[in-house]
């Protein structure tokens, strides 16, 4: 923590001491009943249990999210004991939460400050929810359950979800930019459909709350609903990972064959057509040795942006290897996907990339990036998925002899794409 830069220093401790002081505000409000301490053991218990049920998940999840949000499901029982509990309680949940989930998960990394400052965040987020659930059900302290009835109720509950999640979303996005402030501020949202995980936290949260007010005895059969709904929601993210190239955020090549093959079946089930681009990048390995690796995955970085934004939203955009990109164009004709590629090769020429660590004697930008691109359609070129990518990159090779920084269409007469057929004897 004393490495941080001034100001990411400063805004931790800011936070942590904001969270104090929210914790000494409540403490007095509501006191504690033997009830509340029962309710506080359940949870408790919920959460544990929980939590070693998909810790291996969570572990790797959590060391994946590094420089980006992590959302968690703790966070259902984090919410129910809002709703159900006294403020020293709440906070007792959100404390063992957290140092729970550091001794099990995250322990290895050493980063106390970060599980401190998450837990201060979410105390904030848990104070200012609990405000508008005071608000909201006229002025009653926890338990909020038997409070929360009618349209007013579904409302106050819907805003304080929203504030619980909003706040404490805030917070770590303010501090992951300030700690990187040379990555694009876009990265620390992270992925869209973690919201869902949070979203459905609360939601499962309040069904828990709501249980253990009347049926308490229900709460072991809940639990099979958490640690589901942990393992549903996080496998597709591991799903796209794999299928997704980790230095350019394209698709990786063995998934990009399996889209390009269901693609072409059913191109030849609606007697429909599709295009291969292969792009290979000219003289990469001289701007590799010459620049260094990480300037060289900044280009590639670079050329695969401009890739993806340079075909429609239908098109399946992957990293083939080393500096060769595919392009699955369903739908296209010979004239469409010629206009497609010439489009990719001007943008390319366009990049200017910012090389990280400058050697002697080289530039700081590396402009003047040109592609040698090879182009097939299904199925004038070939009907064959193997010999249309072959085709396709037999073209790619013409393209470097012809001079390099062009596109050569394949030739759909050549024996490559039209094998001979063996006279029978």
């Amino acid at each position: 923590m004393w490495k941080l830069p001034t100001p990411v220093f400063g805004y931790v401790l800011v936070v942590d001491a904001l969270a104090v002081v929210a914790i000494l505000a409540t403490a007095g409000l509501v006191p504690i009943s033997g009830q509340a301490m029962l309710w506080c053991g359940l949870i408790l218990a919920g959460e544990i249990v929980h939590l070693e049920a998909a810790q291996r998940i969570e572990r790797i999840r959590e060391l994946a999210a590094d420089g980006r949000p992590h959302m968690h499901l703790q966070s259902i029982w984090i919410f129910a004991g809002l709703l159900l509990l006294p403020p020293p309680l709440a906070t007792v949940v959100i404390v063992v939460s957290y140092a729970h989930s550091w001794v099990r998960v995250y322990k290895r990394r050493g980063v106390v400050h970060r599980k401190v400052f998450s837990g201060a965040t979410v105390i904030l987020a848990c104070t200012a929810a609990g405000v508008v659930l005071t608000v909201g059900t006229g002025g009653h302290v926890a338990p909020y359950i038997p409070y929360l009835d009618g349209f007013g109720g579904m409302t106050a509950l819907l805003v304080s979800g929203i504030v619980y999640f909003g706040l404490n979303y805030v917070l770590v996005i303010l501090a992951i930019v300030m700690s990187n402030p040379g990555k694009p501020p876009r990265q620390a949202f992270g992925n869209p459909s973690d919201v869902l995980i949070v979203l459905a936290a609360v939601g499962v949260g309040c069904g828990i709350a709501l249980v253990m007010t009347v049926r308490p005895w229900l709460l072991p059969v809940l639990m099979v609903t958490p640690v589901a709904l942990h393992i549903g929601l996080l496998l597709p993210q591991f799903q796209a990972a794999a299928r997704t190239d980790s230095k350019t955020s394209l698709l990786a090549p063995e998934f990009w064959v399996q889209l390009a093959r269901n693609e072409l079946a059913r191109a030849a089930e609606l007697s429909s057509t599709a295009g291969v681009l292969m792009i290979d990048i000219d003289h990469f390995k001289a701007i590799d040795d010459g620049n260094g690796h990480l300037a060289g995955d900044e280009v590639l970085r670079a050329i695969a942006a401009v890739v993806q934004n340079s075909v429609r939203g239908g098109d399946y955009v992957g990293r083939f290897g080393g500096d060769e990109f595919v392009v699955l164009l369903p739908g296209t004709t010979t004239t469409e996907i010629v206009a497609v590629a010439d489009r990719i090769r001007a943008a390319i020429a366009r990049i200017e990339v910012k090389v990280p660590v400058v050697r002697p004697g080289k530039p700081e930008v590396i402009t003047g990036l040109t592609a040698s691109i090879g182009a097939a359609v299904y199925p004038e070129t070939a009907t064959d998925y193997t010999i249309l990518l072959q085709a396709a990159d037999d073209a790619v090779f013409a393209a470097k002899e012809a001079g390099r920084d062009q596109v050569v269409l394949a030739d759909t007469r050549s024996e490559l794409a039209r094998p001979e057929i063996p006279d029978v004897l």
